[in-house]
């Protein structure tokens, strides 16, 4: 076999990807740390067949997640990452009864989404992703933690990357838990901020408020961005949403934006954006999950201008999102 053949079936091959998912579903890294345990015994604590789960960890051990040990297997300093206390955001993300390791399953439903550009999901699990998150808590629970994770590292760059002082007044739209408007509103003592979202999400987000001590300054509404926003702040935030959504539901928030914002206001746009933040293997996901996708600046400004607005600048961030900020056409 030549080498680009062989390069290529390790690019296409599944074991390895379901491996590790299987593996964090079933909680090996962890049961595993330590002086490991046999395989007969792991076995019977899981209710699991010996012979397949043996099959299962000398596929582990192959790529290190494991070694091989007196007592039977145990976990390596690298696959010690998959562990549930490692707090990187590796098991909310590979865990099949979790909203992201559940989300990636929908890729078996990417032919369908090239062919009819809609998202896949609903085709594998009978309902679309957001439905699926209201009708089971522990996959909302793991989604909100799972977008609290992806900012951790990157906030106190968006924070210092734009200036945000400049506003009295934001409200975050779909904001989650708060992190990112906490972070802002530390960091500017002259600002107020407004965070909606659904229940129960939410009311995580006052929790988050008084624990970074702007509490008196933020508050908390519990809706959806398709009804109508609290009116007039000076700015309206939409951090990872735009992406989550095809057109028809990407106008249908921004029109909810425009009709609350302050005639001299702003809506920043914090997203990857397609040709210069976003990472094509995110982008199919957006797709096969969402029916979404990570737009191009050209798109965003035709999204945009349907509702009068004008963009007026975008900031790269980070290495994975952009600021996008529209104001109002008709002002200067």
């Amino acid at each position: 076999m030549n080498d680009n053949v062989a390069a290529i079936r390790n690019l296409a091959g599944l074991a390895t990807p379901m491996a590790l998912r299987v593996a964090v579903t079933l909680g090996l890294p962890d049961r595993l740390r330590g002086d490991g345990a046999a395989v007969e015994q792991i076995a019977t604590e899981l209710d699991v067949s010996s012979v397949a789960l043996e099959l299962l960890l000398g596929h582990l051990a192959a790529l290190e997640i494991i070694e091989r040990a007196s007592t039977g297997y145990r976990t390596t300093d690298y696959g010690a990452a998959l562990c549930r206390d490692a707090d990187n955001g590796l098991v909310n993300l590979l865990h099949l009864d979790m909203a992201g390791g559940r989300a990636d399953l929908a890729f078996v439903e990417l032919l369908h989404s090239v062919t009819t550009g809609e998202a896949g999901y609903a085709r594998r699990y009978g309902q679309d992703f957001w439905a699926d998150l209201a009708g089971y808590p522990n996959l909302r629970a793991s989604f909100d933690q799972q977008m609290t994770d992806r900012f951790r590292e990157q906030i106190p760059r968006i924070v210092a990357g734009y200036g945000w002082g400049r506003f009295s007044t934001i409200v975050d739209v779909g904001g989650g838990h708060g992190t990112l408007l906490a972070a802002i509103l530390a960091a500017h003592p002259g600002m107020c901020g407004h965070l909606v979202d659904l229940e129960p999400t939410a009311a995580e987000a006052g929790s988050t408020f008084s624990a970074h001590h702007v509490g008196d300054r933020a508050r908390v509404s519990a809706g959806s961005f398709f009804d109508p926003l609290p009116q007039r702040a000076q700015a309206y935030l939409l951090c990872d949403i735009l992406h989550d959504w095809d057109d028809e539901h990407a106008h249908r928030i921004l029109g909810r934006c425009v009709e609350a914002v302050h005639p001299t206001g702003r809506i920043l746009v914090i997203e990857p954006v397609g040709g210069r933040r976003a990472n094509t293997e995110f982008d199919l996901a957006m797709l096969v999950i969402f029916g979404g996708r990570e737009r191009r600046v050209d798109e965003f400004r035709a999204l945009a201008s349907a509702h009068g607005l004008a963009l007026e600048t975008v900031i790269d961030l980070t290495e994975q999102r952009c600021l996008l900020e529209f104001r109002l056409t008709a002002t200067t």
